[in-house]
Protein backbone atom coordinates (compact mmCIF):
# COMPACT_ATOMS: atom_id res chain seq x y z
CA UNK A 1 0.00 0.00 0.00
CA UNK A 2 1.51 3.32 -1.02
CA UNK A 3 1.19 6.58 0.88
CA UNK A 4 -1.63 7.99 -1.27
CA UNK A 5 -3.72 4.83 -0.82
CA UNK A 6 -3.03 4.84 2.92
CA UNK A 7 -4.09 8.48 3.24
CA UNK A 8 -7.28 8.00 1.19
CA UNK A 9 -8.26 4.84 3.08
CA UNK A 10 -7.62 6.50 6.45
CA UNK A 11 -9.77 9.49 5.45
CA UNK A 12 -12.61 7.21 4.26
CA UNK A 13 -12.54 5.17 7.49
CA UNK A 14 -12.53 8.30 9.66
CA UNK A 15 -15.56 9.58 7.71
CA UNK A 16 -17.33 6.27 8.35
CA UNK A 17 -16.55 6.63 12.05
CA UNK A 18 -18.16 10.06 12.05
CA UNK A 19 -21.22 8.60 10.31
CA UNK A 20 -21.43 5.90 12.96
CA UNK A 21 -21.32 8.41 15.81
CA UNK A 22 -24.05 10.53 14.17
CA UNK A 23 -26.53 7.66 13.63
CA UNK A 24 -29.78 7.80 15.61
CA UNK A 25 -33.15 6.12 15.36
CA UNK A 26 -34.57 9.02 13.35
CA UNK A 27 -31.73 9.27 10.77
CA UNK A 28 -33.31 10.07 7.36
CA UNK A 29 -32.95 7.63 4.44
CA UNK A 30 -30.98 10.19 2.39
CA UNK A 31 -28.31 10.18 5.14
CA UNK A 32 -28.29 6.34 5.15
CA UNK A 33 -27.73 6.31 1.36
CA UNK A 34 -24.82 8.70 1.87
CA UNK A 35 -23.35 6.32 4.51
CA UNK A 36 -23.85 3.40 2.09
CA UNK A 37 -21.98 5.28 -0.69
CA UNK A 38 -19.13 6.19 1.68
CA UNK A 39 -18.94 2.58 2.85
CA UNK A 40 -18.72 1.34 -0.75
CA UNK A 41 -16.02 3.93 -1.47
CA UNK A 42 -13.99 2.72 1.54
CA UNK A 43 -14.39 -0.91 0.45
CA UNK A 44 -13.24 -0.04 -3.08
CA UNK A 45 -10.17 1.76 -1.70
CA UNK A 46 -9.40 -1.23 0.49
CA UNK A 47 -9.80 -3.60 -2.46
CA UNK A 48 -7.34 -1.50 -4.51
CA UNK A 49 -4.75 -1.37 -1.75
CA UNK A 50 -4.73 -5.09 -0.87
CA UNK A 51 -2.26 -6.79 -3.18
CA UNK A 52 -1.45 -10.09 -1.45
CA UNK A 53 -3.73 -13.08 -1.14
CA UNK A 54 -5.59 -13.61 2.11
CA UNK A 55 -3.54 -15.70 4.57
CA UNK A 56 -4.38 -19.42 4.54
CA UNK A 57 -2.89 -20.12 7.99
CA UNK A 58 -2.77 -18.35 11.34
CA UNK A 59 1.03 -18.69 11.36
CA UNK A 60 2.95 -15.37 11.38
CA UNK A 61 6.01 -17.08 9.86
CA UNK A 62 4.18 -18.80 6.95
CA UNK A 63 0.87 -16.92 6.38
CA UNK A 64 0.38 -18.35 2.87
CA UNK A 65 2.01 -21.72 3.51
CA UNK A 66 0.48 -25.19 3.12
CA UNK A 67 -2.44 -25.96 5.43
CA UNK A 68 -2.64 -28.75 8.02
CA UNK A 69 -6.13 -28.78 9.51
CA UNK A 70 -4.97 -30.67 12.62
CA UNK A 71 -2.38 -28.01 13.54
CA UNK A 72 -3.43 -25.30 16.03
CA UNK A 73 -2.17 -22.58 13.67
CA UNK A 74 -3.13 -24.51 10.49
CA UNK A 75 0.53 -24.39 9.32
CA UNK A 76 1.87 -27.64 7.88
CA UNK A 77 5.49 -26.42 7.97
CA UNK A 78 5.47 -25.51 11.67
CA UNK A 79 3.49 -28.62 12.57
CA UNK A 80 6.08 -30.79 10.80
CA UNK A 81 8.81 -29.04 12.81
CA UNK A 82 6.88 -29.63 16.05
CA UNK A 83 6.34 -33.31 15.20
CA UNK A 84 10.03 -33.77 14.40
CA UNK A 85 10.99 -32.15 17.71
CA UNK A 86 8.57 -34.40 19.60
CA UNK A 87 9.91 -37.53 17.86
CA UNK A 88 13.51 -36.65 18.62
CA UNK A 89 12.61 -35.74 22.20
CA UNK A 90 10.99 -39.10 22.87
CA UNK A 91 13.27 -41.16 20.59
CA UNK A 92 10.39 -42.71 18.73
CA UNK A 93 8.05 -43.12 21.72
CA UNK A 94 4.52 -41.82 21.44
CA UNK A 95 4.14 -38.26 22.73
CA UNK A 96 2.39 -37.81 26.06
CA UNK A 97 -1.17 -36.47 25.82
CA UNK A 98 -1.55 -32.75 26.42
CA UNK A 99 -3.28 -31.79 29.66
CA UNK A 100 -6.69 -30.24 29.13
CA UNK A 101 -6.80 -26.47 29.30
CA UNK A 102 -9.45 -24.46 31.04
CA UNK A 103 -9.64 -21.77 28.38
CA UNK A 104 -8.16 -21.83 24.88
CA UNK A 105 -5.45 -19.25 24.26
CA UNK A 106 -5.18 -17.38 20.98
CA UNK A 107 -1.39 -17.84 21.17
CA UNK A 108 -1.44 -21.58 21.89
CA UNK A 109 0.40 -23.35 24.69
CA UNK A 110 4.17 -23.60 25.04
CA UNK A 111 4.29 -27.22 23.78
CA UNK A 112 2.50 -26.28 20.54
CA UNK A 113 5.10 -23.72 19.45
CA UNK A 114 7.91 -24.90 17.20
CA UNK A 115 11.17 -25.79 18.90
CA UNK A 116 14.04 -23.37 18.25
CA UNK A 117 16.48 -24.55 15.62
CA UNK A 118 20.20 -24.69 16.29
CA UNK A 119 23.00 -25.07 13.78
CA UNK A 120 26.77 -24.92 13.66
CA UNK A 121 28.17 -22.71 10.90
CA UNK A 122 31.65 -23.37 9.51
CA UNK A 123 33.30 -20.15 8.34
CA UNK A 124 36.64 -19.33 6.73
CA UNK A 125 38.60 -16.07 6.61
CA UNK A 126 38.98 -14.98 2.97
CA UNK A 127 41.37 -12.14 3.74
CA UNK A 128 38.62 -9.52 4.06
CA UNK A 129 35.73 -11.07 5.98
CA UNK A 130 34.39 -14.33 7.40
CA UNK A 131 32.47 -16.35 4.82
CA UNK A 132 30.43 -19.52 5.11
CA UNK A 133 32.23 -22.66 3.94
CA UNK A 134 30.18 -25.79 3.47
CA UNK A 135 26.62 -26.26 4.59
CA UNK A 136 25.44 -25.49 8.13
CA UNK A 137 25.54 -28.59 10.34
CA UNK A 138 23.07 -29.82 12.96
CA UNK A 139 25.82 -31.68 14.86
CA UNK A 140 28.80 -29.87 16.42
CA UNK A 141 31.15 -32.87 16.17
CA UNK A 142 30.36 -33.24 12.46
CA UNK A 143 31.10 -29.52 11.93
CA UNK A 144 34.46 -29.80 13.72
CA UNK A 145 35.38 -32.86 11.65
CA UNK A 146 34.51 -30.94 8.48
CA UNK A 147 36.73 -28.02 9.52
CA UNK A 148 39.59 -30.41 10.40
CA UNK A 149 39.33 -31.89 6.88
CA UNK A 150 39.33 -28.38 5.37
CA UNK A 151 42.48 -27.43 7.32
CA UNK A 152 44.24 -30.58 6.07
CA UNK A 153 43.06 -29.98 2.47
CA UNK A 154 45.32 -28.91 -0.45
CA UNK A 155 44.48 -25.17 -0.17
CA UNK A 156 43.56 -24.33 3.44
CA UNK A 157 42.36 -20.85 4.35
CA UNK A 158 44.28 -18.54 6.68
CA UNK A 159 41.77 -19.11 9.51
CA UNK A 160 38.58 -21.01 10.24
CA UNK A 161 35.95 -20.58 12.92
CA UNK A 162 32.90 -22.46 14.21
CA UNK A 163 29.83 -20.37 14.98
CA UNK A 164 26.90 -21.65 17.02
CA UNK A 165 23.59 -20.30 15.69
CA UNK A 166 20.69 -20.60 18.09
CA UNK A 167 18.55 -17.56 18.69
CA UNK A 168 21.76 -15.58 18.41
CA UNK A 169 25.26 -16.25 17.06
CA UNK A 170 28.15 -17.26 19.30
CA UNK A 171 31.68 -17.93 18.07
CA UNK A 172 32.75 -21.21 19.66
CA UNK A 173 36.29 -21.71 18.41
CA UNK A 174 38.75 -20.06 16.00
CA UNK A 175 41.60 -21.84 14.22
CA UNK A 176 44.39 -19.65 12.81
CA UNK A 177 44.70 -15.86 12.83
CA UNK A 178 42.53 -13.71 10.55
CA UNK A 179 44.69 -10.96 9.01
CA UNK A 180 43.27 -8.23 6.76
CA UNK A 181 44.78 -8.65 3.26
CA UNK A 182 44.93 -5.77 0.78
CA UNK A 183 43.23 -6.89 -2.44
CA UNK A 184 45.29 -4.51 -4.60
CA UNK A 185 48.79 -5.68 -5.59
CA UNK A 186 51.78 -3.68 -4.30
CA UNK A 187 49.74 -2.07 -1.54
CA UNK A 188 47.63 0.12 -3.87
CA UNK A 189 50.60 2.18 -5.19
Amino acid sequence: MNHAQLTALGRALRLLGEHGEALTTDTPDARLHEVKADLRRALDLLEESVTAAAPTTRCPEHPNGPVDSSAPDLCLLCETRRRTARRSEFNGAAPAPHPTERAPSRYGVRGDRPQPQQRWLCELWNGQTWQLCGTPRRDRREAELYLAAQRRGPRPAMAYRLVHEFTDYEVLRVWGTPVKVDIEPLGNL
